[in-house]
């Protein structure tokens, strides 16, 4: 029989909730400003949000129908764009891990002025309706390579960490060009594209694949100039997109912690874990409220978008992984093995957080701080 922590309850929380849309998928607030309970595009996300079991692309439909009606980060609405994402993952992280790169891409093509998709993807046949990643990792020994020729630019390499790509429509891809690196947009259903299955072994996001794409000679559209995609501000804020998906997904534990304390009441070291999982929650909560108003003009930046990007993700890192080990001690194994919702979300918050590459990200976030002069405290 497995051992229970004195804190534990005597049956697993029910999260059953959380998992299907039911009364606990309710929205999650940054406490910005201006925000309201359960403002629509939020409400109708998670009303609409499929269930756990209803595949990638109902995701990937669901994903394209919200990133229509959705505002981009940085121009005035970047708080209720994070809320959502992480309202969706505090729900489901996969389905976060999904809209996520989705809106991204959007946001992207956005800030390069780009507003009429269909009109200027004519050529890679990309709509409103198209689902879209973004590729931009290197990796050792492979490399993506653009060339113009007299009918347009082709893509020809391997690209690794590319998620979803046998299953989108469209993606903006990164490529070396003479000059540099440049963004490209291209159609994934292309005959020179070879999207891998694998390897992918992963117990967390299974079905969210991340993995190495070939391109021989694909079509490619360029999006902004040689080095643009790296420099431009939207490039940090987009990495703090992905933290909010992190907190949602911290935000979800939690939940299923706070009602596991309210079914048996906690001892002493569970009302401890209960209170330092709020710090942590409401530690990430702060960053990144404080952070969408610099995103969006309405507070000064007291350092570059790069330093703001890293230290944002650090600290929601770190409250998710200090969230994660609370929720262990305080639960004990009988939800790791009884419970899928929750064991689902540790894994998928496990996984996604190694987006987060760790201590050589908190190096980056110093180097950073010393590059940019002064002591910011």
């Amino acid at each position: 029989m497995l051992p229970q922590t004195l804190s534990a309850p005597t049956a697993p929380p029910d999260t059953a909730g959380l998992a299907s849309g039911g009364p606990a998928a309710r929205a999650v607030s940054l406490g910005a400003p201006g925000w309201q309970d359960n403002p629509p595009i939020l409400e109708a996300a998670l009303s609409t949000l499929p269930g756990r079991d209803a595949g990638v692309q109902a995701l990937l439909d669901w994903s394209a129908a919200i990133g229509i009606e959705l505002p981009r980060p940085g121009f005035g609405d970047t708080a209720l764009v994070w809320e959502l994402l992480a309202s969706v993952a505090a729900v489901d992280l996969a389905a976060a891990r999904t809209l996520e790169p989705h809106l991204d891409a959007l946001a992207i093509l956005e800030q390069a002025g780009i507003v009429d998709i269909a009109s200027t993807f004519s050529g890679i046949g990309a709509t409103d309706e198209s689902t879209w990643g973004v590729f931009a990792a290197e990796g050792p020994g492979v490399r993506v390579t653009a060339v113009a020729t007299p009918d347009g630019w082709q893509l020809d390499g391997v690209k690794p960490w590319c998620s979803l790509a046998s299953r989108l429509s469209h993606a903006l891809v990164t490529a070396h060009t003479e000059n540099g690196r440049r963004l490209f947009a291209v159609a994934l259903r292309h005959d020179g594209v070879t999207a891998s299955d694998g390897p992918w072994v992963s117990r967390g996001l299974p079905d969210i694949v991340s993995a190495p794409v070939t391109f021989d000679g694909v079509p490619a559209v360029p999006v902004g100039d040689d080095g643009w995609y790296l420099q431009r501000p939207g490039f940090a804020w987009g990495g703090i997109g992905v933290a909010a998906c992190w907190w949602g997904g911290t935000v979800g534990l939690a939940r299923t912690l706070y009602a596991a304390s309210e079914a048996r009441e906690p001892d002493q070291i569970g009302l401890a874990h209960l209170g330092a999982v709020d710090v942590a929650v409401d530690t990430a909560r702060a960053a990144l409220a404080d952070a969408s108003a610099v995103v969006d003009g309405a507070a000064e930046p007291s350092q570059r978008p790069s330093v703001i990007a890293k230290r944002v993700r650090s600290i929601v890192a770190a409250a998710a992984e200090t969230t994660l080990a609370h929720v262990a001690h305080a639960l004990g194994p009988l939800p790791l093995v009884a419970d899928e919702a929750h064991a689902s979300r540790v894994a998928d918050l496990q996984i996604y957080l190694r987006q987060h590459h760790a201590e050589r990200d908190d190096a980056a976030l110093g180097r950073a701080l010393l590059e940019a002069g002064g002591a910011p405290w």
